[in-house]
């Protein structure tokens, strides 16, 4: 395919063309945001209640759609057959969430006035949402800022990664289908020239993206250009730290899940492990033999634990960040090459000897590759977790409860913390990061307001 205007989405397990797309040019793109700004101006004077019916219809209309859904998961992007089905549910889950509980944080409030009078504060809608996804979880990401503004009253589109498109047309249908107002929610199929566009468009009076931190500096500097509203979701390198008082089965065994979930390619994935030095050799012997053994295979297969990559240039791309901290002396203890086979499989690695200048310790490996790290103590593994660019997700193991929550609220620098745990997201909690892990929340009533007008009314 030579055009430079089309493309097509490729299997990672077959390496199979499943469809072909053109991108669309800025004139029908301009018309699409002019579309779903016309829908909103009716949209944004729909009732609370009303707006709540259809996000709870969309979450039926998932239900109902959720095999056709699962199996197009799969197959463009290659998350296992079973996580697919998993991830819709978490969206079912938002949409039920936002249509009740979600719901409150958009009430109007009334305070009294220090001179007598009454104060009334008011959620408004302000326009349409530009948001800008990524392939990982083709239904969860673009659920995960849509529905909070769909009830929030606004109007949304979405710039897909371009290899699931597939899913983003599908959610489209499906919104529709449940009784979302005809072009509201937009589906714009476009590179990155028109994207620019997008944002400059005065029509578009917010954007939220997810995606790398280089992506989203391009987008912040975009977006403050023309003084708009920016919410960002970026990259991570999660630390999950193992104290010297940790159940280490318990522990090694959650770590393993953490890393290869998703074929370890989620941005709260755990990444770097850091053990303290009384416990790291029987927490290493543990963990290598779990990530040894996972089934890397046909992610359609129920005995398969690990999936492809989704593209190859991503293969490459990680395999790189292995190679060149082997090269500055990490040292592989199982994986780490790329099997002959079709498709895009690369086998649960784990890596050890990680130092700051290598890629495993201060970069986003972004597939199955887990960097193991000794440290001296509690407060040093406490050091190294918070010695990251990135302060997106983490885990604390200790049998001690207490102190680990102290530490997660008081010295991990990072949005989200899990206690002897692992979790994605959670739609009654906050969901979001510091540092180059980007800025905003959403989930848990935050994301709901991020993009709205918090109106004060005063009289007498």
């Amino acid at each position: 395919m030579n055009n430079e205007n089309e493309f097509k989405t490729i299997n990672p397990a077959t390496e199979e063309t499943i469809a072909q797309y053109t991108y669309i040019n800025s004139e029908e793109a301009t018309k699409k945001v002019k579309e779903s700004h016309n829908a909103f101006l009716e949209w944004k004077l729909t009732s609370l209640e009303e707006r709540g019916k259809i996000i709870k219809s969309i979450g039926q209309a998932l239900e109902k759609k959720k095999d056709e859904y699962a199996q197009l998961m799969t197959q463009e992007m290659g998350k296992l057959l079973s996580q697919s089905y998993q991830e819709i549910e978490l969206c079912i889950g938002i949409c039920n969430y936002t249509a009740t509980e979600g719901i409150k944080h958009l009430q109007d409030e009334e305070r009294p006035l220090y001179d007598g009078g009454k104060g009334t504060i008011h959620y408004s809608p302000i326009g349409v949402i530009y948001g800008i996804q990524p392939w990982n979880f083709p239904l969860y990401q673009p659920i995960r800022y849509s529905i909070a503004n769909l009830m929030a009253g606004n109007g949304v589109l979405l710039k897909h990664a371009k290899n699931v498109t597939g899913s983003a047309l599908k959610l489209k249908e499906i919104y529709e289908d449940a009784g979302l107002p005809k072009d509201l929610f937009q589906v714009l199929v476009i590179n990155h020239d028109v994207s620019d566009e997008i944002i400059a468009n005065d029509l578009v009076k917010g954007i939220t993206l997810t995606g790398s931190s280089g992506a989203g500096k391009h987008v912040a500097v975009k977006s403050a250009e023309v003084l708009k509203k920016t919410v960002l979701e970026l990259g991570s390198n999660d630390a999950y730290i193992v104290l010297d008082d940790a159940d280490i089965d318990m522990a090694a065994q959650i770590c393993a899940e953490a890393r290869i979930y998703n074929n370890g390619q989620t941005c709260v994935a755990a990444k770097r492990f850091i053990v303290v030095d009384s416990v790291y050799n029987k927490f290493k012997t543990k963990f290598v033999s779990i990530m040894e053994s996972m089934q890397l295979g046909d992610p359609t297969n129920e005995n398969t634990t690990l999936g492809p990559i989704a593209r190859k240039d991503l293969r490459e791309e990680l395999h790189d960040k292995v190679q060149k901290s082997v090269e500055k002396g990490a040292k592989i203890l199982c994986g780490g090459e790329i099997p002959n086979t079709k498709g895009y499989y690369y086998p649960s690695t784990v890596i050890e000897n990680i130092t700051p200048d290598q890629p495993a310790y201060s970069e986003e490996l972004f597939g199955p590759v887990a960097s193991l790290i000794k440290a001296k103590n509690n407060d040093d593994a406490m050091r190294i977790a918070n010695d990251s660019k990135f302060g997106l997700g983490g885990g604390i193991f200790s049998k001690d409860e207490d102190k680990a929550i102290n530490l997660a609220k008081n010295y991990f620098d990072t949005g989200m913390i899990h206690i002897n745990s692992y979790g994605l997201a959670y739609p009654n909690m906050p969901f979001g990061g510091v540092k180059n892990s980007g800025y905003g929340r959403e989930h848990g009533g935050f994301g709901i307001r991020e993009f709205v007008n918090v109106k004060s009314i005063t009289q007498k």
